[in-house]
């Protein structure tokens, strides 16, 4: 399970002209699934992406968590995050999970955010969306487990 992370100053989701979720200050997580992922790695991830320190304190260095500055969430199913680019010039999707395990390892994600206490938006499965962010930084980071 991979969540590619943006640091935000605000970002949100558009499914056919309509604002689907945003958030204010917080992250970005575009949320891939791989064949081999469980209920087990979303809670790894989502541990991982709650209290990731890309914030910065008073000092200026990256020390604080999303839940330490109480920000926001908004998570984004990207399939083509499980891409494999090593080889040629069109991407391979073999690891990427079918539809029904993304999907609901996805909501799983989504659902155990919310239940953790944290503010969270999301985009729309499988829709076509529009995503607008102010990248805060930039601070970009792919997470893995």
């Amino acid at each position: 399970m991979q969540g590619l992370i943006q640091r935000v100053k605000f970002a949100k989701v558009e499914v056919g002209g309509e604002v689907v979720g945003e958030i204010q200050q917080g992250i970005l997580v575009l949320l891939g699934v791989e064949k081999l992922d469980d209920e087990q790695k979303a809670d790894k991830l989502l541990h991982k992406v709650s209290n990731y320190r890309i914030f910065t304190d008073e000092a200026g260095k990256m020390n604080l968590s999303l839940r330490d500055i109480s920000g926001e969430l908004l998570v984004v199913s990207q399939f083509t995050l499980a891409a494999d680019t090593k080889k040629g010039m069109r991407p391979s999707f073999s690891s990427a999970g079918t539809p029904d395990q993304a999907k609901e390892l996805y909501e799983y994600f989504v659902s155990q955010a919310r239940e953790s206490g944290l503010t969270v938006a999301t985009g729309q499965f499988g829709a076509d969306m529009q995503v607008s962010l102010c990248n805060d930084g930039p601070v970009t980071f792919n997470l893995s487990v």
